[in-house]
C-alpha cells in the first residue's frame, strides 16, 4: 500500500525529545484496513518512507485512532525539520 500526503511535524516531549508527523485521518482509515497484515505487534505498522530524497525505513505507532510517522533526527536534521515544519510524505506500508 503507496500513501502520499502532507504533514506537520510535532514534538512529543516525554524523557527525550520526539518528534512525529501525524498520518491525516484518511490514510489513516486506510493503513487500519490492512493494519492486521502488517503489524509485527502492539499495533505498530512498518513503513518505508520518504521525505524529500532521504528513505527510510520506521514503523508507525497508533495514537488516538490514527497513527504517527517517527522522525529520527537522522531524518530530521539534513533536511533541516522541526516542530512546526510542514513536509510531504511519500510511504509503502510494508505487509507481512
Amino acid at each position: 500500500m503507496e500513501l502520499a500526503f502532507t504533514g506537520r511535524v510535532i514534538e512529543w516531549r516525554g524523557p527525550a525529545p520526539y518528534y512525529f508527523v501525524p498520518v491525516p485521518d484518511q490514510e489513516s482509515a486506510d493503513i487500519r484496513e490492512v493494519a492486521a497484515m502488517a503489524t509485527y505487534g502492539w499495533g505498530v505498522i512498518p513503513v518505508e518512507a520518504r521525505i524529500g530524497e532521504l528513505a527510510f525505513a520506521t514503523s508507525l505507532f497508533p495514537k488516538d485512532g490514527g497513527y504517527l510517522l517517527p522522525l529520527k533526527n537522522a531524518v530530521r536534521r539534513p533536511q533541516g525539520l522541526s516542530a512546526g515544519d510542514d513536509v510531504a510524505v511519500r510511504m509503502t506500508v510494508r505487509l507481512s
